[in-house]
């Protein structure tokens, strides 16, 4: 069974930038991966994916043109790269494998999940 194991985040100020990484336990053979973020009592909701082997991206209104979800096959790991941050961004991020041949933006087409990782950012 595949793992990914999130990295990056912290705490920030508002404007600044983070990078997060997910890495894969092994060789990555789904379809994409995909980034999904959630607030204490809040849904999880989809940030961005990109398709593993054509690259193909997809975001979400409100992080398009701030973030930046890209990929490295040869480390099996995804980057979102963040900039611009707003107070709304803080959230627990996590990245994710859809258990299809889709990106959607819906959490249960996805399951294989990383533990998440927290990021935080000050007005």
């Amino acid at each position: 069974q595949e793992q990914l194991v999130e990295s990056g985040g912290g705490l920030v100020q508002a404007g600044d930038s983070l990078r997060l990484s997910c890495a894969a336990s092994g060789p990555f053979s789904r379809y994409a991966m995909a980034w999904f973020r959630q607030a204490p009592g809040k849904d999880r909701e989809f940030v961005a994916a990109i398709t593993w082997i054509g690259g193909a991206t997809y975001y979400a209104r409100s992080v398009k043109d701030r973030f930046t979800v890209s990929r490295d096959r040869t480390k099996n790991t995804s980057y979102l790269q963040m900039n611009g941050l707003k107070p709304e961004d803080a959230h627990i991020y996590f990245c994710a494998a859809p258990w299809g041949s889709t990106a959607t933006m819906n959490p249960s087409d996805y399951d294989i999940w990383g533990q998440g990782t927290q990021v935080a950012v000050s007005s």
